[in-house]
């Protein structure tokens, strides 16, 4: 496996779109991967070009480093998926503590398919946005299920794939800083305006800190760090 090349799961979130800068920053070869599971956010799909060329138009020293993207069907995750990101219906906590939408297996499954991209690319790194810091609760989010994954990987595979969490342990405030030290004030403004968090799949209110209806989970993780970063940009 070629240790300078990356394979990176990019939905065309903030925190993907940073891990991609973050990849960028450190491989040689970095290829993306995209998964259409009939997200209620579809629109996530049609940003995530957009915010691929926008890297390859402002940011020359990371364009010759990225290599191909890949959407994969998995359909069928979204049909055995009973949950408010697959299903028209309101989002609200279960009893079992989490919030509905949590799509299980979701993450697990996305990590396998990027491992078999990279098998076949030969690819060692696999990079991932998952963030235990300040998060849903989802499970599959969490390091240890990063670990218990890469393992996994590796023996059925018989391959030394490495999953790296850059955003693992900081918070959405922490992301914001992270891509400014990374790509400078142009990441951040491709963040705020391309890229696309809204569990709703709004486009049409734009804030400070990017598109979202404002309201949903996702949106006031994403508001509340962009002004915990605006209030203190820089760490001294």
């Amino acid at each position: 496996m070629n240790d300078s090349k990356a394979i990176v799961l990019f939905s065309g979130g903030q925190d993907s779109t940073t891990c991609l800068a973050w990849a960028l920053d450190r491989f040689a070869h970095v290829e993306t991967i995209g998964f259409d599971y009939r997200q209620r956010h579809l629109v996530e799909l049609d940003v995530r070009p957009v915010v691929l060329n926008a890297f390859r138009e402002r940011f020359s020293n990371w364009a010759v480093k990225l290599g191909e993207d890949h959407l994969i069907d998995v359909a069928v995750l979204g049909q055995l998926s009973d949950t408010s990101l697959t299903r028209d219906v309101e989002i609200a906590m279960q009893a079992n503590g989490l919030p509905n939408t949590f799509v299980p297996g979701r993450n697990l499954l996305f990590l396998t398919f990027a491992a078999t991209i990279a098998y076949r690319r030969g690819a060692k790194h696999i990079v991932t946005g998952v963030c235990e810091t300040d998060y849903s609760g989802y499970p599959d989010c969490r390091d240890d299920t990063m670990k218990a994954m890469q393992l996994a990987l590796n023996l059925g595979m018989d391959a030394r794939f490495a999953v790296h969490a850059p955003l693992m342990w900081i918070d959405k405030a922490e992301t914001w800083r992270l891509a400014r030290v990374l790509g400078g004030d142009e990441l951040v403004d491709l963040i705020r305006d391309e890229t696309h968090t809204c569990y709703q799949g709004d486009r049409v209110h734009h804030h400070d800190w990017g598109w979202g209806c404002g309201q949903c989970p996702a949106c006031e993780l994403r508001a509340q760090g962009y002004w915990q970063f605006a209030a203190r940009p820089a760490v001294p």
